[in-house]
C-alpha cells in the first residue's frame, strides 16, 4: 500500500546560520545561543512510498518537469552510507536511509518525490527531502517516529553527505506554520508563533546559483574562537545582533504589523552585508542586491532581504498587500526575468492544525 505524504520547504523569516553556530557552545559557552523565525512555504514535496524487500528505489519530478531516476541502492548500512558520501543527486535521501536503516533495522523503500519547491534556492530543498525520507520510512514500517524524531533522523542523514548544516532546516517537518527556534548547543527549542494579521510575502527565485556547502564552510572558518576582526564581526552578528533583531521581527508577527517585519528583514540585510558576507566569496550575491534594488521592491514592498544560506538563491520581500506581490512578482519578471513564488502568513483558522506533520493524506 503506498502511503501519501507531503513536506514544505522552509523559509527563514530571520536568523539564518544561527544553528549551528549555537552549536559550538557544547565546547564554547562563551559563544551566544541562536535563533531563528521560520515559516513552512506554500510549496513543497509529494511523494507515495512503499516498503520493499532489500532495496532503496528513488525518482523524482522537479518543478520545471525534469525527471531523475528511478534509481536503485542496496538498503544496507554500509552501500547507503557510501552513496551519502558521493556527488550523486540522490545523496541526501541515501544519508538518510542509512541513518534509519542503522537505528531501527528495517528494510527497503521504493519513494516516489514529485516537486514544485526550487532547488538549491534557500528554501530548504535538502532538508524537505530528508524529512519526506524520515516519514516515509516511519509510516512504511509503524516506527511511530515524532516530528523531533524524523528532524533528527533528517538532520543526521543530511550530515552524512558533508554538509555543515544546523538543525533550523528541518523544521519544515512542522508543516506551514510559523515557528520561532530556539538553539543552544545540541538542544533546539521550537515554539509556534501565533501572527496578529495577514502578511503578503513574495519569494524571489532569482536564477542563479550558490555553493551552500563552500558557505558554509567558510562562515564555520570563524569559529568558534578564530582570531581577527572578520571572525569576531561573524560571531557578533550570528549571536547577540540576531537576538535582537528577532525580538523586533517577533513582535511585528504577533501585532499583525507587516511594515515592522519589512524593516526588520532590511536591517537583517544590512548587517549581514556588513559583518557577514565578507567571510565567503560566495556571499558577495550581486544578483541578489540587483533585486533588492529594484525600484518596485521599495514601491510595493515593506523590506527584503536574501533567503537561507543568502547567496544568489532567492530574495524575499513583505510586500504591501496581496496585489502589490501580484504586480511585483510581475515587474520582476518582466524587468530582470526573475520568478516569484508566493507566500502567505495568517492566523490560524479557530480548531485548524497550524502545520502538517504527519504529512496531507
Amino acid at each position: 500500500m503506498s502511503l501519501p505524504l507531503f513536506v514544505p520547504g522552509r523559509l527563514c523569516l530571520l536568523g539564518e546560520h544561527s544553528d549551528w553556530a549555537a552549536g559550538y557552545r557544547v565546547t564554547h559557552p562563551e559563544i551566544a545561543p541562536g535563533g531563528c523565525l521560520v515559516s513552512g512555504t506554500d510549496q513543497g514535496l509529494r511523494a507515495v512510498a512503499a516498503p520493499i524487500a532489500g532495496a532503496l528505489e528513488i525518482e523524482t519530478t522537479l518543478p520545471h518537469g525534469e525527471e531523475i531516476g528511478p534509481a536503485r541502492l542496496g538498503a544496507e548500512p554500509e552501500e547507503l552510507g557510501r552513496a551519502a558520501s558521493g556527488a550523486d543527486f540522490f545523496s541526501y535521501v541515501a544519508g538518510v536511509a542509512a541513518e534509519v536503516v542503522t537505528q531501527h533495522g528495517v528494510g527497503g523503500l521504493r519513494i516516489r518525490i514529485e516537486s514544485d519547491l526550487p532547488v538549491r534556492k534557500g528554501l530548504s530543498s535538502s532538508a524537505a527531502v530528508c524529512v519526506l525520507v524520515a516519514r516515509a520510512f516511519s509510516q512504511a514500517y509503524g516506527l511511530g517516529l515524532t516530528v523531533d524524531e524524523e528532524m533528527d533522523l533528517a538532520y543526521r542523514g543530511e550530515r552524512r553527505t558533508g554538509s555543515e548544516c544546523g538543525r533550523m532546516d528541518q523544521i519544515c517537518a512542522f508543516g506551514r506554520r510559523v515557528t520561532a527556534v530556539d538553539f543552544d548547543g545540541d538542544g533546539l527549542l521550537a515554539e509556534a508563533v501565533e501572527p496578529g494579521g495577514v502578511f503578503h510575502l513574495l519569494v524571489v527565485d532569482l536564477r542563479r546559483g550558490k555553493d551552500t556547502r563552500r558557505i558554509l564552510s567558510d562562515l564555520n572558518a570563524c569559529f568558534p574562537d578564530v582570531p581577527g576582526a572578520l571572525a569576531a564581526r561573524v560571531r557578533e552578528a550570528l549571536g547577540p545582533r540576531n537576538q535582537q533583531l528577532l525580538a523586533k521581527a517577533r513582535r511585528a508577527l504577533e501585532k499583525g504589523d507587516p511594515a515592522a517585519l519589512g524593516t526588520a528583514m532590511s536591517e537583517a540585510q544590512e548587517l549581514f552585508d556588513s559583518h557577514v558576507s565578507p567571510a565567503s566569496q560566495e556571499l558577495r550575491s550581486p544578483r541578489l542586491h540587483e533585486i533588492l534594488g529594484h525600484p518596485a521592491v521599495a514601491e510595493l514592498g515593506h523590506g527584503a532581504k536574501g533567503v537561507g544560506s543568502q547567496g544568489d538563491g532567492c530574495a524575499q520581500v513583505v510586500t504591501r498587500s496581496a496585489e502589490a506581490r501580484q504586480e511585483l512578482a510581475a515587474r520582476l519578471e518582466r524587468d530582470e526575468g526573475v520568478h516569484g513564488y508566493p507566500l502567505t502568513i495568517e492566523p490560524a483558522v479557530a480548531g485548524a492544525s497550524s502545520g502538517n506533520a504527519g504529512g496531507d493524506l
